[in-house]
C-alpha cells in the first residue's frame, strides 16, 4: 500500500510503491585505483580531490611529451620527466594519503632524437620498487611538430616491452582514439580544453581505413616479438573502436579513460557494455588527469555510481575499479 502523506494535494511520493529501494551505500565508501593518471602535473588541490573521492592508490604516468618544452625531444628531456616523478612521489603520498606507483616510458607522440640512449638507461629505472609499470607507450599514427617513421616507433615500443618482460612489469599501452574531435574551431584558437598547439600535428604515418585500430594491432605485433605476454598489457584509452579487438582477440586488459568525455566520447556506458559483453575480469578504468587537458578527478567516482545505475553488479564494480588494478600493478595490498 502506498504511504499517505499530509500534503495539500497528492505528490509523487503518494504514488510510489511502498517497497523501500535497497540503497547501494557500499559504493559511497568503495576504494578505487586510478590506473592511469598524470597526477604529478596537477595542483595540490586536485590531488586532494583524489583523497576526498576515495582514491586508494594510483599509477602516475611519466612519459608524456606534453611536458617537454622542446620538440622534438631528446632522451635527457624524457628522463627529466621520470626524475621529476620520482622526486615528488613520496611527498605526494605523504600529503594526500593514497599510494602512488610510477609508470615510466617513452611516448611516440613526438619524435625522440636518440631513443637508444633512453632505452639504455630505462633498465635501471625498471628495477626501482616504486616503478610498477612501463609506459605509456605505443605506436601513434600522428606526431606533434615532426613525423616519426613507423619502423622507428615500432623499435622503441618493442624495446620497452622487452624491458617490461625482463622485469616482470605490465606495459601501459597508449591506444589512439578514433573519434572525430568535433567542430572546427576558429583558426588560432586551437582545441578548447587541450593546452597544446594542435595545429602542429603532422601528416599521419598510418593512413589506412582505421589507423587507430591498426596502431594497436601493430603494438601487439611488437609485444609478440618482445616475448611479452598479452596478460601484461594494459591497453589504456579503450573505446568502442578497439574494445572488441582488445577483449575479444587478445588476453590483455582494457582500461577505459572516463576523465574527458568531451574529447574521446567514452562514458560509463561504454564500460558497462564491455563488462556485460566480456565480463569484469579484464576491465579497468582511469582518469588520465593531466594539467594540459580539461580532465575530471571525480570521473572514476562518478563512473562507480553510474555503473550501478546501468545495472552492473556491485561486486563487478569493485573488481573493475579496485581489484583488477590492484592485482595488475601490485598496489593497495
Amino acid at each position: 500500500m502506498a504511504p499517505s502523506y499530509p500534503t495539500q494535494r497528492p505528490t509523487d511520493a503518494t504514488h510510489l510503491p511502498a517497497d523501500e529501494f535497497d540503497l547501494p551505500t557500499a559504493l559511497l565508501n568503495l576504494p578505487w585505483i586510478d590506473s592511469h593518471t598524470h597526477a604529478q602535473t596537477l595542483s595540490w588541490a586536485d590531488r586532494e580531490r583524489y583523497s576526498l573521492a576515495g582514491c586508494r592508490a594510483m599509477v602516475m604516468v611519466a612519459s608524456g611529451y606534453h611536458w617537454t618544452p622542446y620538440k622534438p625531444v631528446t632522451a635527457a628531456d624524457v628522463r627529466f620527466l621520470w626524475d621529476d616523478a620520482i622526486n615528488r612521489r613520496r611527498a605526494i603520498e605523504r600529503d594526500h594519503f593514497f599510494e602512488a606507483g610510477l609508470a615510466l616510458g617513452a611516448h611516440t607522440g613526438v619524435r625522440i632524437e636518440n631513443p637508444a640512449d633512453l632505452v639504455g638507461s630505462m633498465a635501471d629505472y625498471c628495477g626501482l620498487d616504486e616503478v610498477v609499470a612501463v609506459g605509456e607507450t605505443g605506436v601513434t599514427p600522428t606526431q606533434h611538430v615532426e613525423s616519426w617513421e613507423l619502423d622507428a616507433q615500432f623499435e622503441l615500443v618493442r624495446a620497452q616491452m622487452e624491458l617490461a618482460d625482463e622485469h616482470d612489469l605490465p606495459v601501459i599501452l597508449h591506444t589512439p582514439n578514433a573519434r572525430d574531435t568535433g567542430p572546427d574551431y576558429r583558426p588560432g584558437v586551437g582545441l578548447p580544453g587541450f593546452e597544446l598547439n594542435t595545429e602542429l600535428a603532422q601528416e599521419p604515418v598510418l593512413t589506412g581505413e582505421n589507423p587507430a585500430l591498426e596502431a594497436v594491432e601493430i603494438d601487439f605485433d611488437a609485444a609478440r616479438e618482445a616475448g611479452l605476454a598479452e596478460e601484461q598489457v594494459v591497453a589504456s584509452h579503450a573505446d568502442p573502436n578497439n574494445v572488441d579487438y582488445l577483449l575479444g582477440e587478445t588476453d590483455c586488459y582494457a582500461s577505459f579513460t572516463v576523465g574527458y568525455e568531451w574529447l574521446t566520447g567514452v562514458t560509463a556506458a561504454d564500460v558497462a557494455e564491455a563488462i556485460e559483453e566480456y565480463g569484469p575480469d579484464r576491465v579497468l578504468v582511469e582518469t588520465d588527469c593531466a594539467n594540459v587537458l580539461d580532465t575530471d578527478v571525480f570521473s572514476v567516482k562518478r563512473t562507480i555510481l553510474e555503473l550501478y545505475r546501468l545495472g552492473i553488479d556491485v561486486d563487478h564494480i569493485r573488481q573493475v575499479v579496485f581489484e583488477n588494478p590492484r592485482n595488475v600493478y601490485g598496489l593497495a595490498d
